[in-house]
């Protein structure tokens, strides 16, 4: 019998093509969110309580994503009809209408999204995807079942991303970095002249470590 493996894409690669149907209909991924940042996550199982803390934070933090012209896509191997039936009761129980579509996968959405994990039992990981509006893969995040995500990190990625696309990388624990704060740190130089140059151009601790204020 041969092994399934588990195949998962790398930062920067395209993000994989699939047709899956979600509680809003069918979908063609990435195709459907060309031109947009999306985050895809994926949650062991519906009707759970880690699961179920995650989707009532992440769509309390929906329009945050929104304002980042980012979508959110949730994913489990449950049927589309637990999907629904999961949101409803969220609906009716904690008073929190999940917006954004929940892909019903099976396994082999999963695995080639290396969401299924033999080692951590037959559900899928936590995973998170970041996805640019060219279709790439630009962060990945994977959790175990055991173990909720922090909705705020997910968001302050997408911010970030954003932000080092345009003004340069940012430091950890952007914006409130214990050195810099939210400024932006400026790629170092990468020659002589530029090298000596760099202290005279931006604030800095070396010329290797420069920083300029974030543009709003």
């Amino acid at each position: 019998m041969e092994e399934t493996k588990t195949s998962m894409p790398l930062l920067g690669d395209d993000f994989p093509e699939l047709q899956v149907q979600t509680t809003h209909g069918p979908m063609k991924l990435p195709a459907d969110m060309k031109g947009k940042w999306f985050v895809l996550f994926s949650h062991p199982a519906d009707f759970t309580p880690v699961c179920t803390t995650e989707f009532v934070a992440f769509q309390k933090r929906y329009n945050q994503f929104r304002e980042l012209g980012c979508e959110l896509i949730g994913m489990s191997i449950d049927q589309v009809f637990s999907h629904i039936k999961w949101v409803q009761w969220i609906k009716s129980e904690l008073n929190i209408n999940i917006e954004f579509p929940i892909i019903a996968a099976n396994d082999s959405v999963a695995m080639k999204l290396g969401m299924l994990h033999p080692g951590k039992g037959s559900n899928t990981v936590r995973a998170v995807f970041i996805v640019d509006p060219n279709s790439k893969v630009r962060l990945i995040m994977y959790y175990p079942q055991e173990i909720g995500r922090n909705i705020d990190e997910v968001v302050r990625a997408v911010k970030a991303l954003q932000i080092a696309d345009k003004q340069g990388a940012v430091p950890a624990g952007w914006p409130e970095n214990e050195l810099i704060g939210d400024r932006i740190i400026v790629p170092p130089a990468n020659n002589v002249k530029d090298a000596e140059k760099r202290l005279n151009d931006y604030e800095g601790f070396d010329w290797w470590f420069c920083h300029k204020p974030l543009e709003k």
